[in-house]
């Protein structure tokens, strides 16, 4: 049946009415999708699984499945591979795929500072004080090539050594980052949230660095860092632009309704098995982390160039890059969503 003209107009007049673009009640190109995150219990894509579990992917006439990697860069490669359709995962990668000649571009920033905290464990606290001090030691990090593993080697090269003075050993999201600590199967770990407030908790660690705050982000970069964003490659966004911005709406959605939520809503609102076997203690990291996530869904363009001029000093392969960071963000999915339009 098709729609008159007239009734076409009152349809838009009643979206209008409510707050509504055209956009927010057009159907999606693409309603079923998949989606890459590696990781997804880490409080780093909190706004994700928020999204999920408060049935804001549905709302938007979306049907997203999630498959969860064993780290970011399993995802990123699932990406170009063509397995998923769109990854949450760190803004870094843009920079990186810019520089290789693939479009690849994010949408929505969730996480306005890393949240990644390097620590080393408590029995040899006396003997490493810094990054300076990691040379020949065995870090523990979500999977090589992540966020996790870039932050530690970044604080290494700052430190004055070289990104491979120490070993990158990959041990997982979740418990098995924990056991990796216990079990003395790694020296240091860059974690995230509530591997890393779970391992402070019971006193196997002592941090050195924490970028959970925009204090301890700038002391390690010199500014704020964009962290966890929704990425995909352009031409999805270019031949599907209302289910692009429908992913953008949802999470957005999260990004709010995570402003005003107490750390008991959240720890209500996730699975079980994200508390790590303590619910209070998972109170206490989502109350460290709330500060981390994007207040506006776009990052500042000094940030981008803080992550970047980072890149450049760890990766040499970036060092003479010449990426365009416009290229690396479209602002405009999360201007409409913020706006309600």
């Amino acid at each position: 049946m098709f729609l008159t003209r007239r009734a076409a107009l009152a349809a838009l007049a009643v979206t209008t009415a409510l707050g509504l673009s055209p956009a927010f009640a057009q159907n999606a190109e693409k309603p079923k999708l998949t989606l890459g995150v590696g990781g997804k219990q880490l409080l780093y894509y909190l706004p994700l699984t928020v999204a999920e579990k408060k049935g804001f992917f549905k709302d938007q006439g979306l049907d997203v499945e999630i498959n969860d990697f064993g780290g970011g860069a399993k995802s990123l490669q699932a990406l170009v591979g063509g397995s998923v359709d769109v990854v949450t995962g760190a803004y870094e990668h843009t920079i990186r795929m810019q520089a290789k000649g693939q479009d690849i571009r994010a949408v929505i920033e969730l996480g306005r500072f890393p949240a990644i905290t390097i620590a080393v464990r408590k029995d040899l606290a006396d003997k490493v004080k810094s990054a300076a001090d990691f040379k020949g030691l065995k870090i523990g990090v979500t999977a090589p090539g992540s966020s996790t593993a870039l932050t530690a080697q970044y604080a290494m090269v700052k430190a004055g050594l070289k990104a491979t003075d120490a070993a990158i050993i990959g041990v997982g999201a979740g418990a098995s980052a924990v056991a990796a600590i216990k079990q003395k199967q790694v020296d240091v770990i860059s974690h995230l949230d509530p591997v890393t407030s779970k391992l402070e908790s019971d006193g196997d660690i002592v941090s050195l660095i924490d970028t959970r705050t925009e204090a301890g982000t700038k002391a390690l970069f010199g500014g704020s860092n964009p962290a966890a964003v929704l990425y995909l490659k352009n031409d999805f966004a270019e031949k599907n632009p209302v289910t692009t911005q429908k992913l953008v709406n949802a999470l957005m959605k999260s990004l709010k309704w995570l402003e005003t939520a107490k750390p008991q809503d959240v720890a209500d609102l996730v699975p079980p098995e994200y508390h790590l076997g303590d619910k209070p203690l998972y109170l206490t990291a989502v109350k460290n982390s709330q500060e981390s996530y994007s207040r506006t869904g776009i990052p500042t363009a000094d940030a981008m160039k803080s992550m970047y001029d980072s890149l450049k000093l760890l990766d040499p392969e970036l060092t003479n890059s010449n990426v365009d960071l416009t290229k690396t963000f479209i602002d405009s999915f999360a201007k409409k969503a913020a706006a309600g339009s």
